[in-house]
């Protein structure tokens, strides 16, 4: 196994604890598309899902939407989510400590099915952003959603680091996926393992504050 040398962070779920405002927040607007939406949809079924592919798995469900209304509905839910993210957000326990101790030794970066400026102001609300500069990329700008492990490879190119030096840090099955198959190492951050089980090749974490820990044990393997 190929000793780490930087460090892949999802975003939403992983460094920040967004994904329970991001669910509200399709709770409230989807249906006012006529797509019924819970924000418990969300959370059990498409966590980390891009928001494109959540639009068409509802029309194939529920029916086809009109174009207009559909890009008035996004328009409004990013709206309504960068206003719950500028009040409400909070960090995952744990991230910022193990972040201290990480972020002297190892390239640091983040990767995210997020727009680009909402990766932003989630560093910046956070605090966060210190640890990472301008090492964010969103599969937007990239043109590679998760589960396609195109994101991950573009992040580990910029660094300047092999694929199989890197390690993914992602709480979401759709990172966690994208991550193996860019046959990178893998950290879960398992918020729900009583439902949720971590694939066999990845490392679960059950708190960001072990993940330090875990590097160490992985370089010295």
């Amino acid at each position: 196994m190929a000793r780490i040398k930087c460090l892949i962070f999802d975003c939403d779920g992983t460094l920040v604890d967004s994904e329970p405002l991001l669910a509200d927040v399709l709770a409230q607007s989807l249906p006012e598309a006529g797509l019924p939406f819970t924000a418990s949809d969300y959370m059990n079924e498409f966590r980390g899902v891009v928001y494109a592919h959540i639009v068409a798995a509802l029309e194939q469900r529920h029916g086809v939407v009109d174009e207009t209304v559909k890009k008035e509905t996004e328009t409004r839910m990013r709206a309504r989510l960068m206003a719950g993210l500028k009040d409400n957000l909070q960090i995952i326990a744990g991230i910022e400590a193990a972040m201290e101790v990480l972020a002297p030794d190892y390239l640091c970066c983040v990767a995210s099915n997020g727009p680009l400026n909402k990766i932003r102001q989630s560093m910046e609300v956070s605090g966060l952003g210190r640890f990472f500069g301008d090492h964010l990329f969103s599969a937007y700008e990239v043109g590679h959603f998760k589960p396609d492990p195109g994101l991950f490879l573009h992040a580990a190119r910029a660094m300047g680091v092999a694929p199989e030096a890197c390690l993914v840090i992602d709480d979401a099955p759709v990172g966690v996926t994208a991550a193996l198959d860019a046959g990178m190492q893998v950290a879960h951050i398992n918020h729900f393992p009583e439902e949720e089980q971590t694939p066999e090749r990845a490392h679960e974490l059950l708190h960001m504050k072990d993940l330090p820990a875990l590097v160490q044990t992985l370089n010295q393997a």
